[in-house]
C-alpha cells in the first residue's frame, strides 16, 4: 500500500475539479493524485494516464515517481498558461466539462502551448449546431457565428443567408450546459435579453471538444466586452460573471394576481434575480417573469400560502412578498419547497447592485 507521507510530498494542492479532494486514486503516468470521480475521467484517455488506488500494493518505481513529480509540479507544468476565462470544472458541473479539463491539459497541452489556445481565443468563431426548433421540438443544423468585433453571436437559418435569424447581444450573452435538460450530453442553453425579456436557445454539437470551444469561446467574448466596459477591474472580479448556472430550476404550480385562478403547474427557472415560468423546460421564451429583489427594498419570502387562498394545489407553499403583490407558489413536496425557499433567500439576503434598480423598475412598468 503506498504510505500517505508520499502524498505530502506530491502536495495536498488538488488536481481534480472536486472542492474537496479525497486522493483514492493516482496517475502514475502524470504523477497526480486524483478522487474517485476524476478517476474514471482518466482512464478514458489510458494513453495518457495510467490510474492506480492508494489501497494497491505499489511498486518502488511508482512510489519514486509520485514523490518526484506531485500535484503541485504536474499544477505549474499542466496549467501554465490557463486564460482567465477558461472555465475551470467543479465537482457540481456535468461530465462533458469535467473530462474536457482533464483531455484539455494532458491530452492536448492546451494550457503549455499558447497557439493550442486559438479555437477559443481567436475573437471570432464560426460554425455549424444542432438548434431545437422554437415551435416543433426538432433540432436543426444551423449556422453559427460569434464576433467580438460586432459584440455579437448570431445564427442563421440558411447556410448562404446574409440576415441572421437572431442577433444576440454580447452584453447580455450567457450560456450554461444542460444536459439533462435537453437530452444530449453535450446539452448547452443560451440565454440573452430581447426586449429586456429572456429568450432561450438550446444546441448540442456531437463533438464535445466542439461544444466546450463554444463555451469558451462565448466566456472570452464576454472577458473582453467587460474588460471595456470595467477597465478598472480585476480578473478576479470579472471572471465571475462570464457565465452563470441557474439557481434553481424545478416545477412549482402557480396562481394569478388576484389568487382567485386555478393553480397551474409551471417549470421555473431562477436566474440571478429573474425567476422566469414556462409552460415547458425547453420553452423559447418565459410565460412571465419576476423581478426578486433583496431585503432592504422589502422582498420577503414565506413558507406557506394565506389562509384566503382558493383553489386545488400541492400541499407546499410559498409566498413572495414584493412591494406591490404577493406571488403565490406551491410544491410538491416538503424538500423542494425548502430548496425554493432557500434560493429565495439568498437572493433576498444580498443587496441590491445599482443596475438592479434600473431592471426592477422595468418591471415595475411592464403592462
Amino acid at each position: 500500500m503506498l504510505q500517505h507521507p508520499v502524498i505530502s510530498e506530491g502536495s495536498n494542492e488538488r488536481q481534480c475539479p472536486e472542492e474537496s479532494f479525497t486522493p483514492d486514486w493516482a496517475s502514475l503516468t502524470l504523477g497526480v493524485f486524483v478522487c474517485q470521480a476524476c478517476s474514471l475521467l482518466h482512464r478514458s484517455i489510458p494513453h495518457i494516464s495510467r490510474v492506480k488506488s492508494v489501497q494497491d500494493t505499489w511498486e518502488d518505481s511508482d512510489v519514486e515517481l509520485m514523490a518526484a513529480m506531485g500535484n503541485n509540479a504536474a499544477k505549474a507544468k499542466y496549467e501554465q498558461k490557463v486564460p482567465a476565462f477558461y472555465y475551470r470544472p467543479t465537482h457540481t458541473d456535468c461530465k462533458l466539462l469535467r473530462e474536457q479539463w482533464i483531455r484539455a491539459k494532458y491530452e492536448r497541452n492546451e494550457f503549455e502551448f499558447i497557439e493550442k489556445q486559438e479555437p477559443y481565443s481567436a475573437g471570432y468563431r464560426e460554425g455549424f449546431l444542432w438548434k431545437r426548433g422554437r415551435d416543433n421540438g426538432q433540432f436543426f443544423s444551423r449556422k453559427f457565428v460569434l464576433s467580438e468585433r460586432e459584440g455579437a453571436l448570431k445564427y442563421f437559418n440558411k447556410q448562404d443567408a446574409r440576415d441572421p435569424k437572431a442577433t444576440m447581444k454580447i452584453e447580455t450573452l450567457n450560456a450554461t450546459f444542460q444536459p439533462a435538460k435537453i437530452g444530449n450530453p453535450c446539452g448547452l442553453q443560451i440565454t440573452y435579453l430581447k426586449d429586456n425579456s429572456t429568450r432561450n436557445i438550446f444546441v448540442y454539437h456531437s463533438d464535445a471538444k466542439e461544444m466546450v470551444d463554444w463555451f469558451n469561446s462565448i466566456r472570452a467574448a464576454r472577458f473582453h466586452y467587460l474588460q471595456v466596459a470595467f477597465p478598472g477591474a480585476s480578473d478576479e472580479e470579472l471572471v465571475p460573471k462570464l457565465t452563470r448556472n441557474f439557481m434553481k430550476e424545478g416545477f412549482m404550480e402557480k396562481t394569478g394576481p388576484k389568487h382567485t385562478e386555478g393553480f397551474k403547474k409551471r417549470w421555473f427557472t431562477m436566474d440571478d434575480r429573474r425567476l422566469m415560468y414556462f409552460k415547458d423546460p425547453l420553452d423559447a421564451y418565459a410565460r412571465g417573469e419576476v423581478f426578486i429583489g433583496s431585503k432592504e427594498n422589502s422582498y420577503t419570502v414565506l413558507a406557506g400560502l394565506p389562509p384566503s387562498t382558493q383553489g386545488h394545489h400541492w400541499n407546499h407553499g410559498i409566498t413572495i412578498v414584493t412591494p406591490d403583490r404577493k406571488f403565490l407558489f406551491a410544491c410538491e413536496t416538503e424538500a423542494e419547497q425548502r430548496d425554493w425557499i432557500a434560493a429565495f433567500q439568498r437572493v433576498i439576503n444580498r443587496p441590491m447592485r445599482p443596475q438592479e434598480y434600473a431592471v426592477e423598475a422595468h418591471f415595475k412598468h411592464k403592462p
